[in-house]
């Protein structure tokens, strides 16, 4: 029962390379599937481990490996598609001299991979990070990318279409991204280390109102989870 934990870990790298294949394909919605199911088998690895507490330094390893490839490898690959959509789209960049016919453009996608990366490689060194994280999970992170295309084909109106495949949007989000993967913001983790309200009241209350959200406004309340669980750590300020 020990390996179990790294077992549910390499459920995660699979999934993440079934979504990786997807998403160079361009089928978005779904690698977004696939990458929706490795962070599931990403808490409940986790969860196997303080239940059989089957803690390793190789699971620690494992951990962010299969992360790299779901959560970092993912995104950035989805962000390359999107970009190419964008510029395939009629917007006109050559005056900026950003445009190219091998596709220069969306290569800036991959700077969400590569600050997925970093943020990964100081998480495995990074010894405070226990009760809370400084920057946002890769998890929270790739979410917040998948997000864009399945707002795309599942909320589809001309407002959000033309927001979403603005080239100038993308490229916002991802730097947004990037910098939110790498800052020194404390956020508060989901983890429980037991099921008290007194204890967990802020995490009971952030999970009621996501999955409201959720409910009400499907993949849209997506980036508003996320903004609203940075405002959350602002506000309660969590420390290691």
């Amino acid at each position: 029962m020990k390996h179990l934990p790294n077992f549910i870990t390499l459920l995660n790298v699979l999934s993440g390379c079934i979504a990786t294949v997807l998403a160079v394909q361009n089928k978005l919605d779904l690698a977004a599937l696939f990458v929706f199911l490795g962070i599931l088998f990403d808490f409940l690895d986790g969860l196997a481990a303080r239940l059989l507490k089957a803690y390793s330094e190789i699971g620690l390893q494992l951990d962010s490996l299969a992360d790299m490839i779901t959560s970092g490898l993912v995104p950035g690959i989805v962000m390359f598609q999107l970009l190419t959509m964008a510029e395939k789209d009629g917007w006109n960049l050559d005056m900026f001299g950003m445009h190219s016919e091998v596709g220069i453009l969306p290569l800036f996608g991959f700077l969400i991979t590569m600050a997925s990366a970093y943020r990964l490689a100081i998480f495995n060194v990074d010894e405070n990070q226990v009760t809370s994280f400084k920057g946002l999970p890769t998890p929270a992170n790739a979410l917040l990318i998948l997000s864009l295309p399945m707002i795309l084909m599942h909320q589809n109106t001309p407002i959000l279409n033309n927001i979403i495949l603005n080239p100038w949007f993308l490229m916002g989000v991802t730097v947004l991204s990037a910098f939110l993967l790498n800052s020194r913001i404390n956020l508060f983790s989901l983890k429980l280390e037991n099921y008290s309200f007194k204890d967990n009241g802020i995490k009971y209350l952030f999970l009621i109102g996501s999955l409201i959200l959720l409910i009400l406004m499907r993949f849209l309340a997506i980036p508003i989870v996320i903004a609203l669980y940075i405002f959350t750590s602002l506000l309660v300020q969590p420390k290691n």
